[in-house]
C-alpha cells in the first residue's frame, strides 16, 4: 500500500486497539478454516475473481482469517496479496500458512486506503460485527480503493438483524447484517455495479453449527464497461 510498505510473509501490528471481533476470532483460530473449508460457493467466487484479474494484480483481503482459501489461492495464481484482520491469532496463522502474502493485524476502519490502490478487494463475512453505518462507510471506502475497472467480492449472511446477541462456534458475538436486497442496495450506493448475486445455504463443519444463508455479491467499480 502506498506510504505503508509491507513485505511478503510479514506481519504488521497497528497498536493495541482490539475490536470485540478480535477476542472471538482469537479463540476460534484454526477451527474457522476447518468449519468453512467445504464452501463451494466461496471457491466459486474465487474462480470468478481469478478469471478477471490481470497477472500480478494487487488484492486486498479484508478479514483474511487463516489465509486459506482466499489469500492462498490468489498467491498461487501469482497475485500480490495484502490480508488485514483484527485477530493476531488469525494473522499469525495466515502468515505461517501463506508466506507469499503480507498480513496486517489492524482495524480496517482505521487503516489508510488510498484511492485506486488495489485491483480487487475480497470481503468474506467480515462485516457482520460492524454496525450498518460502519458497513456502509467501509464498503464506500473499499470501492474507492479499487482502480477503475477493478472488482470486489462481498459475502455476508443476509439477515435483517441489528446488534443481536449470538453464539458463533462457541464464542459470544453481536451480529448486524442487511437483508439480501438491502445489502445489494448498500453496495450500489457505495458506487459499485453489482454484476451478479449468488445465494446458497451452507452448514459449517462444526458440532454447534446450523445451516446459514450465504450471499455473494460480484461487483465492479461503477462507471466502467459492462462485464
Amino acid at each position: 500500500m502506498p506510504g505503508t510498505p509491507v513485505m511478503k510473509g510479514s506481519i504488521v501490528t497497528d497498536g493495541d486497539h482490539r475490536p470485540p471481533a478480535a477476542t472471538a476470532f482469537d479463540a476460534i483460530g484454526a477451527e474457522y478454516e476447518k468449519a468453512f473449508a467445504g464452501s463451494e460457493a466461496h471457491e466459486a467466487s474465487l474462480e470468478w475473481l481469478l478469471g478477471r484479474l490481470e497477472p500480478g494484480s494487487r488484492v486486498l483481503d479484508v478479514g483474511s482469517g487463516t489465509g486459506r482459501p482466499t489469500a492462498q489461492r490468489l498467491v498461487e495464481a501469482g497475485h500480490d496479496v495484502l490480508g488485514v484482520d483484527v485477530s493476531p491469532v488469525m494473522v499469525d496463522l495466515a502468515a505461517r500458512q501463506v508466506p507469499g502474502a503480507a498480513f496486517r493485524c489492524a482495524d480496517i476502519h482505521e487503516m489508510p486506503l488510498p484511492e485506486k490502490s488495489f485491483d480487487a478487494v475480497c470481503v468474506y463475512f467480515s462485516l457482520l460485527q460492524m454496525s450498518r453505518e460502519e458497513q456502509s462507510a467501509l464498503v464506500r471506502r473499499l470501492a474507492g480503493a479499487v482502480r477503475s475497472g477493478g472488482h470486489l467480492v462481498l459475502a455476508t449472511v443476509p439477515l435483517d438483524v441489528a446488534d443481536v446477541e449470538a453464539v458463533f462456534m462457541g464464542q459470544p458475538v453481536r451480529v448486524t447484517s442487511f437483508g439480501a436486497e438491502d445489502f445489494a442496495a448498500m453496495a450500489s450506493a457505495a458506487g459499485l455495479t453489482v454484476l451478479r448475486q449468488d445465494r446458497t445455504v451452507f452448514t459449517p463443519a462444526h458440532p454447534e453449527a446450523i445451516p446459514e444463508p450465504h450471499l455473494f455479491l460480484y461487483c465492479r467499480r461503477a462507471g466502467d464497461a459492462a462485464d
